[in-house]
C-alpha cells in the first residue's frame, strides 16, 4: 500500500539550476492553463501571471516549492505525440481502428478489458471507428501516448486526443516482457518492444492483451497544426514545458520543478497540463517531448530518476504547515 504523503518546503535555492531556467518559458506555458484553475487563490495568481514583467520574480514571490512524496522512488518517463498513416475505410492494409467513447459506457465500474474487446469484436459495426491503422503496434502506442496525427490517403491529415478509458487498470507489455524472460529492465524501450512485436508478430496480440486498459479517443483537427496535442486541461501541451503527473498529488496548472538524473539531466521547471493511466503516485512524471519521429526517440529513451518539486501557491502551501509539513528535508 502507498503511503500518505509527506510535504517537504524546500527554498529557490535548493532547487538545482533555477536561477539559469527560462522562467519566461514557463510562464508563457502557465498563462494557457490559467482560465481553467479553479478558485479566487489561482485567479489572483493569474491575474498577476497576466501583467508581471518578470518571471522568475513571479514564480518566487507567489510559490512555495513543496516536496511531495509518497514513499516511492521518482520516475521520469516521455511521451510524444506520434505522426501515423491509415485511412478513414478499412481494407486489406488498414485493419486495425481506433475507437470513439461509446455511448452509454459505465463510468463507475470497470467495462470490457481490451481483450474482450479486440477478440469479439464487441465495438465493430457501431460506427465508432475513427480511423484504422496499418499496424497493430501503432494502435497500442497510440493508445499509450493519448494523442497523434494520422495522414489520409488523400492527403487530409486528422488529429486525435484522448476521450477516456474503459476503467481497468494500465499494466506495461515491457514489464511483461521483463518477467517473462526477454530482456532485463534496462533493455527495455519503445523501439525495443517493437522490434520484439515485428519478430514475433502471433504473439504480439496475446501480449497486447496483458494490459487490460483500453482508451478512446476524439477527433481534434481543429487544434492548430503547429501547436501541441490538448493535454488533461484541454490546453495544447508545449514541448519540454508540460508534463502529466498524478493528479491526486498535484493541482493540474501547477508548475513543477525537476531534477532528472539520467544520461542527459534536465533541471527546468514545467507546467503540470496532463495526465496519463500510467502515471500513477507523487514522484511520478512524463515529459511532453513533441511531436514526431524524432520526439518519440527521444521520448522513448528517457526512464530516469530525480525529483520533482511542486510549486504551490504561497497561500495553498502554508495550509499544510501545521501537520503534515517536514521541516527537516
Amino acid at each position: 500500500m502507498v503511503a500518505d504523503p509527506t510535504y517537504t518546503f524546500v527554498g529557490f535555492d535548493q532547487l538545482a539550476g533555477w536561477n539559469s531556467d527560462n522562467h519566461a518559458a514557463a510562464l508563457a506555458v502557465f498563462r494557457k492553463s490559467c482560465a481553467t484553475l479553479p478558485g479566487p487563490v489561482w485567479a489572483e495568481i493569474c491575474g498577476l501571471a497576466v501583467r508581471s514583467p518578470d518571471a522568475r520574480g513571479f514564480f518566487e514571490h507567489m510559490f512555495q516549492p513543496v516536496l511531495i512524496s509518497d514513499g516511492t522512488p521518482m520516475l521520469f518517463t516521455g511521451y510524444f505525440e506520434p505522426e501515423l498513416t491509415g485511412s478513414r475505410i478499412p481494407d486489406a492494409v488498414y485493419r486495425y481502428p481506433i475507437y470513439a467513447m461509446p455511448a452509454g459506457m459505465p463510468q463507475d465500474r470497470p467495462w470490457l478489458t481490451r481483450q474482450q474487446i479486440e477478440q469479439t469484436g464487441a465495438l465493430l459495426g457501431r460506427g465508432l471507428e475513427i480511423a484504422w491503422l496499418a499496424d497493430p503496434a501503432d494502435a497500442f502506442f497510440l493508445q499509450v501516448q493519448g494523442s497523434g496525427r494520422i495522414s489520409l490517403p488523400d492527403g487530409k491529415v486528422i488529429r486525435v486526443g484522448y476521450a477516456g478509458k474503459n476503467g481497468h487498470s494500465y499494466a506495461s507489455i515491457g514489464a511483461e516482457l521483463v518477467a517473462r524472460g526477454h530482456f532485463t529492465a534496462g533493455q527495455v524501450s519503445a523501439d525495443v518492444i517493437r522490434t520484439w512485436l515485428r519478430d514475433h508478430p502471433e504473439q504480439g496480440t496475446k501480449l497486447f492483451w496483458t494490459n487490460p486498459s483500453y482508451v478512446f479517443f476524439r477527433e481534434l483537427s481543429d487544434v492548430p497544426a503547429d501547436q501541441g496535442p490538448l493535454g488533461a486541461m484541454n490546453r495544447s501541451v508545449t514541448p519540454l514545458r508540460s508534463i502529466a503527473v498524478d493528479p491526486l498529488f498535484v493541482p493540474l496548472g501547477a508548475p513543477v520543478w525537476i531534477e532528472t538524473a539520467g544520461v542527459d539531466p534536465m533541471n527546468r521547471l514545467m507546467i503540470a497540463q496532463d495526465i496519463g493511466s500510467a502515471i500513477k503516485g507523487a514522484q511520478r512524471a512524463d515529459i511532453f517531448f513533441g511531436t514526431g519521429a524524432d520526439a518519440g526517440q527521444q521520448a522513448g529513451q528517457i526512464r530516469d530518476t530525480g525529483r520533482m518539486v511542486v510549486l504551490l501557491p504561497v497561500r495553498l502551501a502554508n495550509n499544510l504547515r501545521p501537520a503534515t509539513v517536514d521541516t527537516n528535508p
